[in-house]
Parts: structure tokens; C-alpha cells; sequence
């Protein structure tokens, strides 16, 4: 496991806390317009994966399947999608299977931690993942 785009725990014991700081992470655009994310823990062998994830107003994440659980809890703005709405201090989780379009009509940021992969029906990353794409991905301006 590790916290990409850092160096920060070049060296430690194979057992040691890791701290992240998580200011000096650049948020990476995710594939999806408006969604960009900072990666704070990603097993590099597929699993769990642990992210900041910020959702401009508007912004959509198309059709998708979460092959594990997922959880989000919502710091500020919503999250949207057919089964409800999200807001600040809440927590949505999903269970494996769950299929999905999430939306943020004003607005998102969320940490959320899920299972990968997250397989695609439509939009930019259709036929295929999400973390293949984000692997491909330039740091954004926050």
C-alpha cells in the first residue's frame, strides 16, 4: 500500500504509522468533468483505495458499478444519485454490485474509500476503469 505522489515515506520501517500531509498533495482530474481527487491511500494491487475527492458544481460521475463497497462521507456540498442526497456530516456506503450516477448540483468534497475496480457504462471511461485513466492523469490547478 502506499500514498502516491509523495516521497514522504521514502525509507521509514516496513511497519510505521504513515502521515500524509495532505495540503502538499496535488488534486490529480479525475477522467469526468469537474471531479478531481487526492489520493491518500491505494493498495497497488487492486483493493482499497482512500481519496479526497472534490466535485465542482454540476459535475457528474456517469454510470458505474462498484465491484466492492464504497463509502463516502460528504465535508461539504451533496451528493446525488437515484437512491438519495448526501449533505455535510453524512455518510453513505454501497454495497458491492451497487450501480450508480452520482451528482453535485452545488458541489462536493468528500472522502471516500472503496474497493477497486469501479467499472464504467458511459461517459469518458466507458468499457473500462477509473483508476486506469487516473493513472494516465496530470495534476490540476485546486
Amino acid at each position: 500500500m502506499q500514498t502516491p505522489n509523495t516521497d514522504a515515506h521514502a525509507g521509514i520501517d516496513a511497519l510505521a504509522s504513515r502521515y500524509v500531509d495532505v495540503d502538499s498533495l496535488e488534486w490529480q482530474q479525475s477522467p469526468f468533468e469537474g471531479v478531481s481527487a487526492k489520493i491518500l491511500l491505494q493498495d497497488e494491487n487492486g483493493g482499497v483505495r482512500t481519496m479526497l475527492v472534490k466535485m465542482e458544481p454540476g459535475a457528474t460521475i456517469p454510470d458505474h458499478e462498484h465491484t466492492g463497497l464504497e463509502q463516502s462521507y460528504i465535508l461539504e456540498g451533496t451528493l446525488e444519485d437515484h437512491d438519495g442526497v448526501c449533505g455535510p456530516g453524512q455518510y453513505v456506503w454501497r454495497p458491492p454490485g451497487n450501480r450508480h450516477v452520482a451528482t453535485s448540483p452545488n458541489g462536493a468534497l468528500m472522502l471516500v474509500m472503496f474497493e477497486t475496480p469501479n467499472v464504467y457504462y458511459d461517459g469518458p471511461a466507458k468499457g473500462g476503469t477509473m483508476e486506469e485513466l487516473m493513472a494516465k492523469k496530470a495534476p490540476v490547478e485546486a
